[in-house]
């Protein structure tokens, strides 16, 4: 579980993103439609767009602040990212997308924990063509976790996939959770995906935070 502090506004031309928000939380969930500044969010978190104003803040460590003039780079926050393109590189097979995230002091077991608990022990010797968006995800989210980050941002990593492997795939999500205890932020448009790992969810519309709290209390679901 982590502290989280989001007190972010950020201009785009005609657009604002205006969130403030202080919870304790395993899973936080972005939900909305596309636009409502889900992604925008996220990566003022990983630190790829600098706020206008405001302060973010991971447990006791200010990753951005405009009054103390604080903005770690993304390679210090500490912030495990998957974007919406997992961003695999092509000329390396999948063991050598997950190591490519190693560093010198990544403990020698936290390699063949993440292939089991991922399942990618059947994939190690692929190329990135041969995978499904599914695996091509799995594969992104074992990279960003071996650097053994803070939080893990994930932006959509169910949006290609149809319904039947997201039932499929959720449960490796699931398995983050609970057996590496690595908090997320989950961005989605899926109600459904919320409900089923998520503690506390923002509600974003148009750059506002229309709800926030348990998912019973701030999604509907429609099937």
């Amino acid at each position: 579980m982590i502290s989280l502090t989001l007190d972010v506004t950020l201009r785009q031309q005609a657009f604002t993103l205006e969130v403030r928000e202080t919870a304790s939380v395993e899973v936080l969930g972005l939900y909305g439609p596309s636009g409502s500044g889900k992604t925008s969010l996220l990566e003022a978190i990983a630190g790829l767009r600098t706020p206008d104003e405001g302060e973010i803040r991971i447990n006791d460590r200010v990753l951005f602040s405009s009054q103390g003039g604080v903005n770690l780079a993304p390679r210090e926050r500490h912030i495990g990212y998957v974007p919406q393109d997992a961003l695999l590189f092509p000329h390396l097979d999948v063991e050598q997308n997950i190591r490519y995230g190693e560093r010198g002091d990544t403990p020698p077991d936290l390699f063949p924990s993440l292939t089991q608990i991922l399942e990618l022990d059947p994939l190690l010797s692929r190329r990135v063509r041969h995978l499904s968006g599914g695996e091509k995800q799995r594969v992104a989210v074992a990279r960003a976790l071996i650097t053994r980050p803070t939080v893990l941002l994930l932006d959509e990593p169910l949006a290609g996939v149809d319904r039947a492997r997201r039932e499929l795939i959720l449960p490796y999500v699931l398995r983050i959770r609970r057996d590496l205890h690595v908090p997320l932020v989950y961005v989605t448009h899926d109600a459904a995906e919320l409900t089923a790992i998520a503690d506390r969810v923002l509600r974003l519309d148009a750059g506002r935070v229309l709800a926030a709290g348990a998912p019973s209390d701030t999604l509907t679901i429609a099937e």
